[in-house]
């Protein structure tokens, strides 16, 4: 999925890839960091703990404001949208949620840069450079994942059932994950 943010001209791009189970997940990040041009940032996630593209894309959104209004937590636009997609103040506790870990193959990945087509062109690179296909399945909210997502964001059923009467249960859940990465913003 892309999509343009006028407000900051910037691209994001979100997707998702499979791989063999990863056993070192620092080589792998080692790889990725290699490919990517400097002007293209790159967020790499534990795909079953992400609601849906909307999830990444709201992280990446608030990322980009709190680096606007100089409420950033981070050095780097990558690791605040970690932060973000985690709803965590802190680096270890985001990398610990939702960072990619040994034995994770399916992973959710962001990148951001001013250029679509150079956005295009590094995924590409990357997922040749480290064996993997493109695979947009992975960003869908399914029942197994649902669970972990409410696990890790503290959903209670009261507060799914509140929300589920205005809409239907896969959009209710994105919509409270997406509204626990808006409270970090007041978190201040």
């Amino acid at each position: 999925m892309l999509r343009f943010v006028e407000e900051f001209r910037k691209h994001v791009l979100m997707t998702g890839f499979k791989v063999n189970p990863i056993d070192a997940p620092e080589e792998l990040l080692r790889l990725i960091n290699r490919e990517k041009p400097s002007n293209v940032e790159t967020q790499v996630f534990d795909a079953e703990g992400i609601a849906t593209w909307e999830h990444l894309y709201f992280a990446v959104l608030n990322a980009l404001m709190a680096f606007n209004i100089k409420s950033n937590v981070s050095k780097s636009l990558a690791m605040e949208t970690l932060l973000y997609a985690s709803a965590q103040r802190q680096i270890r506790k985001a990398t610990e949620i939702l960072g990619v870990k040994s034995g994770l193959a399916k992973i959710a990945f962001v990148l951001i840069g001013e250029n679509a087509e150079s956005l295009e062109s590094t995924l590409s690179q990357i997922l040749k450079t480290i064996g993997a296909q493109r695979d947009e399945a992975v960003l869908e909210l399914t029942e197994a994942k649902a669970a972990n997502i409410r696990r890790i964001f503290r959903i209670s059923d009261g507060e799914l059932g509140s929300v589920m009467k205005r809409c239907e249960t896969k959009k209710a859940l994105t919509n409270l994950v997406i509204e626990r990465m808006a409270l970090l913003i007041t978190e201040h």
